[in-house]
């Protein structure tokens, strides 16, 4: 728990939290403007931009940093992101972004000649270029067409996991541009049954939506935090399977990633055993000011639950939905399972809508032709009302 003064959760059958009070106490601007672009970038709460003014503050006068500003805080940022998605400690190593992690699994996951890396189409290019990348190794990317609906056909994944020549399987939790929310439990477990590398790019899920990698097979998870974990630039992480990280050599070092080197006072042994833990992947100094606030939104989040958050954002985009089947506008995201807090829509002149949405207050974003709306835990459902009265203007 945060030493903030944690927000008060309303005592109600489903757990949700007070909306109106998390909008006084952590985003107090949400009032002049109808913010609904989280899936580009997740503004940061109050108490995240008191710890980052508070770390620079002391940042400032170097004499006054400690331990715990510097590894305490890096410590922190893994115990908190275990506790996010089900892990242990010793299996996150931390990053500044996304791409950090999808260029650690590219480069360090074994490949042949021949090896085929499965892609899906649609993802987005930092779980593409990566891989693209392998071919110079000899590997093939072999991005999978997408199905009928404009999502990722997982039938046809599944069916191309047989071939024993795939070794790996690198696809999104969420789709950036429809929302899309795969069922990682099924091709997990295909992919673990096939012996397939399975490397999750997580970055438009996590924050929005329950994921635990003790229940759910992955091996290597990504993920920057400054979309819905509420988080600075340059912080985020990757996740490696416990049993997996000692199989991996890293191939761009750290000077921390060795065993020995936690005493500053026997530095020029230079030991050559590398850490046993996910450590081994950290390539410092990072920012630990970023991760100092990274701290901070993650300590709100697990306050409101995810699974409250889901639950709030399934609420809020449902009249959405139905405005958009009533109008017969085409919906680009799945609804149901597979659906999330990102609403993709399909508009004639999307780009006119998108900026005149911006000229009056409402930001959303304008993805592959759609407009994508993407609201987070301190919306309400006036705001969506709001979108939706000046969609029906300009549509």
């Amino acid at each position: 728990m945060s030493s903030d003064t944690a927000l008060a959760v309303a005592g109600t059958a489903s757990g949700d939290f007070d909306v109106d009070a998390l909008r006084r106490e952590e985003f107090p601007w949400a009032d002049r403007v109808v913010y609904l672009d989280h899936a580009s970038i997740g503004p940061l709460p109050e108490r995240t931009r008191r710890r980052l003014d508070d770390y620079n503050r002391v940042r400032a006068e170097a004499y006054r940093l400690a331990d715990e500003h510097m590894f305490g805080v890096f410590g922190r940022s893994r115990t908190l992101v275990a506790e996010l998605i089900g892990a242990a400690p010793s299996e996150i190593a931390l990053a500044t972004n996304t791409s950090a992690g999808i260029n650690l699994a590219a480069q360090a996951i074994p490949l042949e000649p021949g090896d085929i890396i499965l892609v899906s189409h649609g993802e987005f290019p930092a779980n593409v270029f990566p891989w693209r990348e392998q071919s110079r190794r000899g590997a093939v990317l072999e991005l999978v067409p997408l199905g009928p609906d404009g999502w990722p056909d997982e039938s046809r994944l599944l069916a191309r996991l047989e071939d024993p020549r795939v070794k790996i399987l690198a696809l999104s939790l969420v789709q950036f541009h429809t929302g899309y929310l795969a069922d990682i439990g099924r091709l997990g477990a295909a992919a673990r049954a096939t012996g397939t590398w399975f490397v999750l790019d997580a970055i438009q899920g996590l924050g929005q939506e329950p994921f635990d990698v003790a229940r759910t097979p992955v091996d290597i998870l990504a993920c920057g935090a400054q979309k819905w974990l509420l988080s600075p630039w340059g912080s985020g992480f990757t996740y490696i399977r416990s049993d997996l990280i000692e199989r991996l050599e890293p191939t761009t070092v750290g000077w921390t990633a060795f065993q020995g080197t936690d005493d500053f006072g026997t530095l020029t042994g230079y030991p050559s055993g590398w850490r046993h833990d996910a450590r081994r992947f950290e390539v410092i100094t990072l920012p630990f000011q970023d991760f100092a606030g990274m701290n901070a939104s993650l300590e709100l989040l697990s306050e409101l639950g995810i699974d409250a958050i889901a639950r709030h954002l399934r609420r809020l985009t449902q009249p959405l939905v139905a405005w958009a089947q009533g109008r017969g506008v085409r919906l680009a995201s799945p609804t149901g399972a597979q659906g999330t807090g990102i609403v993709s829509l399909a508009l004639p002149d999307a780009a006119r809508v998108h900026a005149e949405l911006k000229a009056r207050g409402v930001v959303v974003s304008l993805r592959e032709g759609l407009i994508r709306v993407s609201p987070h835990c301190y919306n309400t459902a006036d705001e969506v009302t709001r979108l939706i009265e000046l969609l029906d203007r300009t549509v």
